[in-house]
């Protein structure tokens, strides 16, 4: 059993949304087929994955460093004990071969893509869910019926009126959604405020909306936003500032009431540790990392 080839190739995300502090103009992702020598219903098992479309594509790292460690590994090295499936955690290791602790975000996003389409490999051959492997394997065998979902939505577009915006989260809610979630700071203050205000207005009792600033904010910003959204009482304020910023993040926390939300654009376990060491978030305030 061995990994006989990987392949990426780079894609156009073609969209003209935005949000506070970028547009996806020229965004593009990685798709990732991870390709092995086993064979269900007489064709070979085949991994698939992309990256966040918030991330540009990655493939030159790729192609690089990353997809010849794991094709010139001992093939026998990266199978789990059984020996009739691959070891993921050991595939990891062999990528993260002669690389420099820090620096995390230049290489997180190309290893966690191909780590991705790994799992999905490895579900496959197992011949079951990839979420029912994973529960096997992490929660005692507990598979969820259902889980917590939210909408992204209220991105920036040309010509978008509050009653575009409003239209756009009608939609949502149509479409089952309780929990909605919104951009700010791309338009002036006052501005943004009369789209949260008009959102807020037309969700039912039972829906809740939080917003998003994409870390856009500085100091000044950032407490004007938090001290103009607080009677909204959203389900969160989602990076109001730099997410490596905890000094920052900590002060705003002391100062705005509801929750708050960070933690995607950091990319080590040993960020996300300090982020709860000293970013000022707490679970009695519903914080979400």
């Amino acid at each position: 059993m061995r990994i006989v080839d990987i392949r990426e190739c780079t894609v156009p995300v073609k969209s003209d949304m935005r949000n506070s502090s970028f547009d996806f103009s020229e965004m593009t992702t990685s798709v990732v087929a991870v390709i092995t020598d086993v064979v269900r219903e007489r064709r070979p098992v085949v991994g698939f994955a992309f990256n966040s479309t918030g991330r540009y594509a990655c493939g030159a790292a790729m192609r690089a460093r990353f997809i010849p460690r794991i094709l010139n590994a001992d093939p026998s090295f990266l199978l789990d004990d059984t020996q009739e499936n691959f070891d993921p955690a050991k595939i990891l290791g062999a990528t993260m071969q002669r690389e420099k602790s820090g620096g995390h975000s230049e290489r997180s996003i190309a290893i966690g893509t191909i780590e991705v389409a790994v799992w999905d490999a490895i579900a496959k051959i197992a011949g079951k869910p990839l979420h029912h492997l994973l529960a096997e394997r992490y929660n005692s065998g507990k598979i969820a019926s259902k889980v917590f979902c939210y909408v992204g939505g209220g991105w920036y577009a040309p010509g978008q009126t509050v009653k575009d915006v409003q239209d756009e989260m009608h939609r949502h809610l149509d479409s089952g959604y309780t929990m909605l979630k919104m951009k700010v700071g791309g338009l002036p203050l006052a501005e943004d405020v009369r789209r949260v205000e008009a959102v807020k207005a037309m969700l039912p009792a039972q829906a809740q909306l939080a917003v998003d600033a994409n870390s856009k904010f500085g100091r000044d910003e950032a407490f004007a936003y938090a001290q103009a959204l607080a009677p909204f009482r959203l389900r969160w304020f989602e990076e109001p500032c730099d997410p490596l910023d905890f000094a920052l993040l900590a002060e705003i926390a002391a100062r705005y009431a509801s929750p708050l939300a960070t933690g995607e654009n950091l990319f080590s376990t040993q960020d996300v540790e300090n982020l709860v060491r000293f970013g000022g978030l707490h679970p009695e305030r519903n914080d979400v990392i």
